[in-house]
């Protein structure tokens, strides 16, 4: 059975909240890939401590104290994945589990020092936002699954989901990375994958891949 700490199940809950506040138990069990009695037990848990508002067969929301616990504790795994990136050098496939052990050690101080090294970065190597030691989080560009383009528009990647390893060294062979432009040549009808341009090469995406790489559409 996979150990996951409160702090993992808050962490989920913010990032994947909706323009409501809320998220499904459904939802977290499968971020965290634990199972839905597993993830019963801890909202109740976290209930009696006020960290979350939580009735069965209801969305989960935090509360704020959950939500500032939850926004700090993402705020020191960003901060961690920048530092890895940057200053270790380690691609940004390997970044999102060494962060996960280190956001859970060191003070706010060191990681406020880290912050500021690393001149007060806004964006993780993926492109997910960095909340500030005030709790600001930096407003993102609209952006879109590059699923949803149609074909001949164009996007530059500003953000790409962490959830598989084997997906982002995948995306980087086939020169995926933030800042990229990317072209649809073609959408397949039969399984909405699409053929996409990149530095002139091209390369068929699965709907799947597409979903998980969002772009801001060039006009």
């Amino acid at each position: 059975m996979k150990n996951i700490s409160k702090e993992d199940y808050l962490s989920e809950i913010y990032k994947n909240s909706d323009e409501n506040g809320q998220v499904k138990a459904n939802l977290i069990a499968e971020k965290l890939q634990v199972s839905n009695a597993a993830v019963t037990d801890m909202l109740k848990k976290l209930k009696r401590e006020g960290q979350i508002k939580y009735e069965p067969y209801r969305g989960v929301e935090l509360t704020s104290k959950g939500k500032e616990y939850a926004k700090n504790m993402v705020r020191r795994h960003r901060i961690w994945e920048v530092f890895l990136h940057q200053i270790v050098g380690l691609p940004w496939d390997k970044v999102h589990d060494e962060a996960h052990h280190l956001e859970h050690s060191g003070s706010d101080e060191l990681i406020n020092k880290m912050e500021e090294m690393l001149n007060f970065p806004q964006f993780d190597p993926h492109g997910d936002p960095i909340p500030s030691k005030l709790g600001i989080v930096p407003e993102q560009k609209h952006n879109v699954a590059l699923s949803n383009l149609k074909q001949n528009q164009k996007g530059v990647v500003i953000r790409v989901n962490d959830f598989d390893n084997n997906f982002l060294i995948y995306i980087s062979q086939i020169g995926i990375k933030l800042k990229k432009e990317i072209k649809v040549c073609e959408v397949l009808n039969f399984d909405k994958s699409i053929l996409v341009e990149i530095d002139g090469k091209k390369n068929n995406l699965s709907r799947t891949i597409a979903e998980n790489i969002f772009v801001e559409i060039k006009k």
